[in-house]
């Protein structure tokens, strides 16, 4: 295979899905081989416009496809499940977008699947894979700003209601959290590992989704991340580590970012530019292309357990807010 294009499948023709096509297109050696959605001219129309050499009217059709190494899962929060397992169980690797599935249960269900099946899997959280995200892990490894205390990071923006739409509709796993709090909850992660303690509060919209939400998280050091989220309220879509000698900020919108600034204590600010190359996506696509074409069955950038633990955070945080999904 490391000889010949990767070829790419994917599910769930939306704007998602688009955006990871595009993606492809800066990554060389990776081929769109096959797309899919459920409806035949949906995916002859998606197929034709991003040069697939396949087009399926079914996901079941892609995913019995020989000739695909891996699929991209681009469907509703509350299809993921299910189209994991669809994938793992015909020896597919996945990369399922996020939120991974709508709670830790599923999330459990898939990666045990998955392990069972020695299938790859991982969660497609692509801001991991930019080269500012690189660097900034390097930095903090080097003990750049000293002992991290405190991490911030916030994801809102404003749209209006819509009770269908897969933001609004609970049936779809909408709500603020899901949607962009896993933006700032992953980059916490990222920075300080899994919480100790997870408290937060929400304000419910007329759908019975989260549409704002304040979230503080406690780390077994005694490392606090204060993040927030929203779908009916912009924010500045920032980033700051904080360290006993300095802190870092990753500029807006951190979740794509392309420059960071280090403030180190007695020192003048140093801005650390990283242009990314294509859209993004790319690179999360090429993590998954060197993990399966080296034999690895989850990415060490973005391990199954850190998934698992960042379900369980979202879990904990909707149950304290009353928010069950009816799937549930």
């Amino acid at each position: 295979m490391s000889n010949s294009p990767f070829r790419w499948g994917i599910i769930g023709l939306g704007s998602i899905a688009q955006k990871f096509a595009d993606g492809l297109k800066a990554v060389p050696d990776a081929q769109l081989a096959a797309v899919a959605s459920r409806t035949q001219a949906k995916a002859d129309e998606f197929g034709k416009k991003n040069g697939a050499a396949r087009s399926y009217g079914t996901y079941e059709e892609i995913v019995r496809d020989p000739e695909i190494d891996a699929v991209y899962i681009a469907t509703p929060h509350n299809l993921h499940k299910e189209n994991a397992l669809m994938c793992i169980e015909a020896g597919k690797a996945a990369l399922c977008e996020k939120p991974f599935t709508i709670n830790a249960r599923e999330a459990r269900e898939v990666v045990d699947a998955a392990r069972q099946r020695k299938v790859f899997l991982m969660e497609a959280m692509w801001t991991r894979y930019f080269p500012i995200m690189g660097r900034l892990r390097q930095l903090l490894d080097q003990g750049a700003i000293g002992e991290v205390g405190m991490v911030q990071a916030d994801f809102g923006f404003r749209t209006d209601v819509n009770p269908k739409g897969r933001l609004f509709d609970p049936n779809l796993g909408g709500g603020a959290l899901l949607d962009v709090g896993i933006y700032p909850l992953s980059f916490a992660s990222m920075v300080l590992g899994k919480p100790a303690q997870a408290t937060g509060l929400a304000a419910m919209g007329e759908t019975g989704v989260d549409e704002r939400t304040g979230m503080v998280l406690r780390y077994p050091k005694g490392q606090i991340a204060v993040l927030s989220c929203a779908v009916r309220t912009n924010t500045p879509h920032e980033a700051l580590v904080m360290g006993s000698q300095g802190r870092i900020k990753v500029h807006g919108p951190f979740w794509h970012p392309s420059v960071m600034t280090v403030y180190r204590d007695g020192n003048p600010p140093e801005e650390i530019p990283l242009p990314y190359e294509g859209n993004g996506y790319n690179y999360e696509a090429i993590e998954v292309m060197q993990c399966v074409r080296q034999g690895k069955l989850e990415s060490a950038v973005m391990p199954l357990d850190e998934t698992l633990s960042l379900m369980e955070t979202m879990d904990t945080l909707r149950a304290q807010w009353g928010l069950k999904y009816p799937m549930e």
